[in-house]
């Protein structure tokens, strides 16, 4: 099974973006889906997670700004992203755990700029 994200692109400080994260196939008992990023200098973080009851969390630079949600029946995990900053260019991944086993997308590039 495989993580297939999508949605990025380069948009203009302020602009939005949508990201969406579907699997390839059935992953039974997910619990927590979410984003990481990666940025040009290799550091990565937490963007933000969901479990499989809807609590969120997010990580402080985004706070505010994006959303995390998620279609249990799609097995897929979408992250709108408002008020872009140049500072959120970045590769961002998704992920999702399903019973201590971990699954990543394979990144999508986004660039925004000021």
């Amino acid at each position: 099974v495989q993580l297939q994200a999508s949605g990025g692109g380069l948009v203009q400080a302020g602009g939005s973006l949508r990201l969406s994260c579907v699997a390839s196939g059935t992953i039974f008992k997910v619990n927590a889906m979410g984003w990481y990023r990666q940025f040009p200098g290799g550091q990565r973080e937490l963007v933000a997670v969901i479990s499989d009851s809807g609590i969120t969390n997010y990580g402080d630079a985004v706070k505010g700004r994006f959303t995390i949600s998620r279609d249990n029946a799609e097995q897929a995990v979408y992250l709108q992203m408002n008020s872009l900053r140049p500072e959120d260019t970045a590769v961002y991944y998704c992920y999702y755990m399903a019973r201590g086993i971990s699954y990543w997308g394979q990144g999508t590039q986004v660039t925004v700029s000021s």
